[in-house]
């Protein structure tokens, strides 16, 4: 008669995720890459009613166009341009990354962490750019 023992394996551990817990993991710079790419996509795309207001106010007429660098000129109005136009370049840079990478170029470990890093690198510097331009210091 033969006997078997049971071998006990480790139980999986699962653990409730909570916003404070969430904020002890550490995310490597593509993960972050990756969900600052699906926040300018929303962000983008919630803001496109107002970006479609704002074209159409200024190409209907040229009193039109003057009430709207009125509106523009505020502030906080540049600030929350600034904030969209960053997220138009990341998600621009980060998307040509992922195309990149589902073209199965720059999947090794290297590779990726660069292009992650490159990503910020370029977004960064073309948002300071138009930030200098859009608050007259160019």
């Amino acid at each position: 008669m033969t006997t078997f023992t049971a071998t006990k394996r480790p139980r999986p551990q699962f653990r409730n995720l909570n916003f404070p817990l969430l904020l002890t993991y550490r995310l490597p710079l593509a993960g972050w890459v990756s969900i600052m790419h699906r926040i300018s996509g929303a962000m983008l795309f919630l803001a496109l009613p107002l970006l479609l207001w704002m074209l159409d106010l200024s190409l209907i007429s040229e009193l039109s166009f003057e009430r709207l660098r009125g509106i523009a000129s505020g502030f906080l109005v540049k600030l929350v341009l600034l904030f969209l136009i960053w997220g138009f370049f990341h998600h621009l840079i980060a998307g040509v990354r992922y195309l990149l990478l589902d073209l199965h170029i720059g999947i090794d470990l290297k590779s990726s962490r660069a292009s992650a890093m490159a990503v910020y690198a370029v977004s960064l510097p073309l948002t300071l750019i138009a930030a200098l331009r859009l608050f007259g210091a160019i």
